[in-house]
């Protein structure tokens, strides 16, 4: 008998042929991407520090990412114990001044405010790394402390070493009872933090490997 060949309305119209294959790459990239990504976040999540590896080297300035009391304090508790000289506060909302910021640490004396500096200009980690590195040239600074949260510290650095490359960095991350970056699974809201957070640090990197450096005026 005679095969009968299939209805042409059957068969895949040759201009579907090369929109399917291209579907199908995109799909292959896309769940080759997805996969990276979460082999990624393991490892961004696995390598976050659990403590703070230099606890007494002194530096020429400590400097505070604001956004959470804890940083706050960590870094009125370093100034008040001497491991440097001055505190600088970086991304500080208009309006409050070294008398609100000593207020988050009750019981620090009134003397410290003098070493206390702090600024408005910056919105988000890019703005703290350039608005540090500002002031960090103005004052000849060589040595830094850094204190923010632990989640928040890669990027953190990825931004300052490129804003301050000739700059020695202490990082000194605080640990936010909020977030359960050791059971991060358990918890929604951390789980969604540290995803957020693992991206930004990615758009970090490539832009540190794909754009040119550019240096604080």
């Amino acid at each position: 008998m005679t095969p009968v060949d299939p209805s042409p309305s059957s068969r895949p119209r040759p201009l579907l042929r090369p929109l399917l294959r291209v579907g199908g790459v995109l799909v292959s990239v896309l769940v080759t991407a997805a996969g990276a990504w979460a082999l990624g976040f393991l490892w961004f999540v696995a390598t976050l520090p659990s403590r703070v590896e230099d606890t007494a080297s002194r530096t020429d300035v400590i400097v505070v990412l604001t956004g959470g009391s804890e940083r706050l304090a960590t870094g009125l508790n370093l100034l008040r114990d001497g491991v440097a000289d001055r505190l600088f506060i970086s991304g500080v909302h208009r309006g409050v001044d070294v008398d609100d910021i000593l207020k988050v640490g009750h019981g620090h004396r009134p003397e410290l405010a003098a070493a206390i500096e702090l600024g408005y200009a910056a919105d988000d980690t890019v703005g703290n790394a350039v608005e540090t590195a500002r002031w960090v040239i103005r004052h000849d600074i060589r040595s830094l402390r850094l204190v923010t949260g632990a989640y928040h510290m890669p990027r953190s650095l990825v931004e300052f070493r490129r804003a301050l490359p000739d700059v020695t960095i202490i990082p000194h991350p605080v640990f936010p009872e909020g977030v359960k970056s050791r059971e991060w699974w358990r918890w929604p809201g951390t789980a969604a933090l540290l995803a957020t957070e693992y991206s930004k640090y990615l758009a970090a990197e490539i832009r540190h490997w794909f754009l040119p450096r550019k240096t604080a005026p």
